[in-house]
């Protein structure tokens, strides 16, 4: 099997370290890029030269052309981009500052366009490639508390179903990721979090107080994860979106059947305003 070159964000910690693990583990080279390169020792001493680590903060463009720069001068091709890198942000619309909503999609939806536009050329000149979006299930249902957040991945998921139509024709596939709640450190130390107004209690305070009691006790296993996203860049007709975690399917589920039997009740307000 030929090795495939693949170009990872975020690959420090979390689900981004378990992908690059698995690619790693499944024959294939890596460039793994976080804003902290020492903190990608542990796979360069495990995995050799089979490793580029570059240090990248995906919301500089100049940092991302000069990332991907040297992985071509090194590999010569990309073979599969993965945007992980992102954060979470815990608060009501109304409680979350324009400077923190602003980083949130500054990073989480920014970061993903930069990489993905200076990807594409190289990808159009290949005329292969994938690109791994690495969304949520807040990418396909909104929830309180999370307003930041699944705005940027809302905004992940449209850009992505976008270049899906257009590249698609040159050989490029695009799969979304949209991940249920996962055994990392997400909503940990990782997590921004805001004071919760008592109006608001019953709602982001609620998912507040969940996250807090249940942070490592999540059903969702970054390293199986991992796993099935590499054997989803094996795939001839890889999926568009696909939900992981038995929490992700049901809410993707639910979800979507809610949405048609809402599209059938209003129907006929929909079909009322043709011309005569």
């Amino acid at each position: 099997m030929e090795k495939k070159v693949w170009f990872i964000t975020g690959s420090s910690r979390g689900l981004g370290n378990s992908i690059a693990r698995s690619a790693l583990e499944d024959g294939n080279l890596v460039v793994a890029t976080a804003r902290n390169p020492e903190a990608l020792e542990a796979l360069v001493q495990k995995y050799g030269e089979n490793v580029l680590p570059i240090a990248l903060d995906v919301t500089k463009i100049e940092q991302v052309q000069a990332a991907i720069s040297k992985t071509m001068e090194k590999f010569g091709r990309i073979d599969v981009v993965v945007n992980n890198a992102g954060y979470g942000n815990i608060g009501s619309i109304e409680e979350t500052t324009y400077e923190d909503f602003r980083a949130q999609v500054e990073t989480d939806l920014w970061g993903t366009i930069n990489v993905t536009k200076e990807i594409i050329p190289i990808f159009r000149k290949q005329r292969s490639g994938h690109v791994i979006q690495i969304s949520s299930i807040g990418g396909r249902k909104g929830g309180p508390g999370l307003g930041a957040y699944q705005v940027s991945k809302f905004g992940v998921e449209g850009l992505s179903e976008v270049l899906n139509t257009e590249a698609s024709s040159f050989g490029v596939k695009v799969t979304i990721i949209e991940p249920g709640a996962i055994r990392t450190d997400w909503a940990g130390s990782s997590m921004v979090k805001h004071e919760v107004l008592d109006d608001y209690k019953n709602t982001v305070g609620a998912l507040s107080d969940y996250l807090e009691t249940h942070t490592g006790s999540e059903i969702g296993s970054p390293d199986k994860m991992a796993d099935v996203i590499v054997e989803v860049t094996k795939a001839t007709a890889p999926p568009l979106r696909l939900p992981l975690g038995t929490d992700a399917y049901a809410i993707a589920l639910e979800n979507d059947l809610g949405r048609i039997e809402e599209l059938k009740k209003w129907k006929n307000f929909s079909e009322s305003v043709s011309f005569d």
